[in-house]
């Protein structure tokens, strides 16, 4: 049987973590099948209202963003340090409350190796650290004002780049495949057409292209880019219609899921949404968190089934599958449909 995929056991890439806040320090260990020393760490606070954190090894630790915040990076004492299997806790109230229970997300680039790359023309410099394996690129860069490209190290065009201005109140500006559309992480608009953000420019195996608004490319402001490029049995981005019942649309990855983020795209005022192997052990999936929103976990709503080779809705609902609603979405896999000797994995 041909090989599925180069990645058997994704957990050496991805993984999710639950733990409980001590208000003090303390290190949280991962649980996978491999040891996982994460260069991404995403952190949400699951029992109350709490902003979402992401720290990663480019910029280091204790330097974090609020993915549901049009904020600038901060130094605060939140994830003070990546671990051979995890990641170091400070006292840091968003990431690490006494008694709040958590909900980390980790993906593993290079562990914290970054390549240079010199300012040229209106290219903007900086910094990458690239897993080509699993796909996923932290990518540092200056603006220089002016149309350019970065380079992003992963060799193949990513499918899904999050950029975000370090320096000032910017919008999250997300490329989703659409090189004339863009995203905002921290908001619940529907898709813009808008080629101030990408130059209408798909990206390259080498380099995605950014244009002149200031949440992309401002001169002599910095930047952090995540890029992820699809990768067989691992993990998979793309879109599907809705078909407004419980009996919903089937989306098929070609692995069983361990994260899923799922957006309209069509309507305003429609979350990001995000489900997870570890909060949710069995079927149906319905404990939610929202990338835009402080708001604590919620539960109240069967969004979807985890199967061995995707997702399948379970509801008429905005956020997930309205009638000919088109939807985006960015999934991680729990193991592969077929590993590379040829093995399925189980059903839930």
């Amino acid at each position: 049987m041909a090989a599925y995929t180069t990645i058997d056991d994704p957990s050496a890439y991805f993984q999710t973590a639950l733990y409980t806040g001590n208000g003090s320090t303390q290190n949280i260990t991962n649980d996978g099948n491999s040891d996982l020393k994460p260069d991404l760490v995403w952190t949400k606070c699951r029992s109350g209202a709490s902003h979402h954190t992401n720290v990663d090894s480019s910029r280091g630790a204790g330097i974090q963003f609020y993915p549901n915040l049009a904020n600038a990076e901060e130094t605060v004492s939140g994830v003070s340090a990546f671990l051979t299997d995890g990641f170091s806790l400070g006292n840091n109230g968003t990431a690490n409350s006494d008694g709040a229970t958590y909900v980390a997300w980790q993906w593993k680039a290079n562990a914290g190796t970054t390549v240079s790359v010199t300012e040229s023309g209106n290219n903007p410099g900086g910094t990458h650290q690239a897993n080509t394996t699993s796909g996923f690129s932290i990518v540092t860069y200056t603006g220089t004002g002016a149309t350019g490209t970065v380079t992003h190290g992963l060799g193949v065009a990513p499918n899904m780049i999050l950029v975000r201005n370090r320096d000032v109140g910017d919008p999250w500006a997300v490329y989703y495949g659409d090189a004339t559309d863009y995203l905002v992480l921290n908001d619940t608009a529907a898709t813009v057409d808008n080629a101030a953000w990408w130059n209408d420019t798909a990206p390259s195996s080498t380099v995605f292209t950014v244009n002149t608004d200031h949440s992309v490319n401002a001169d002599a402001e910095t930047y952090i880019a995540y890029c992820f490029a699809e990768k067989q049995g691992y993990s998979k981005f793309g879109s599907y219609v809705g078909n407004g019942n419980a009996d919903g649309a089937f989306i098929y990855t070609g692995f069983k899921p361990a994260w899923i983020m799922v957006k309209n795209i069509t309507d305003s005022g429609v979350s990001w949404m995000i489900q997870d192997h570890k909060r949710d052990i069995d079927n149906p999936v319905h404990h939610r968190l929202k990338a835009n929103d402080s708001a604590a976990e919620a539960s109240n709503i069967n969004q979807m089934d985890f199967l061995s080779n995707g997702f399948k809705c379970r509801v008429n609902d905005s956020s997930w599958n309205l009638s000919g609603k088109t939807y985006i979405y960015m999934a991680f896999a729990e193991h592969p449909f077929t590993t590379s000797t040829g093995i399925p994995t189980t059903a839930r």
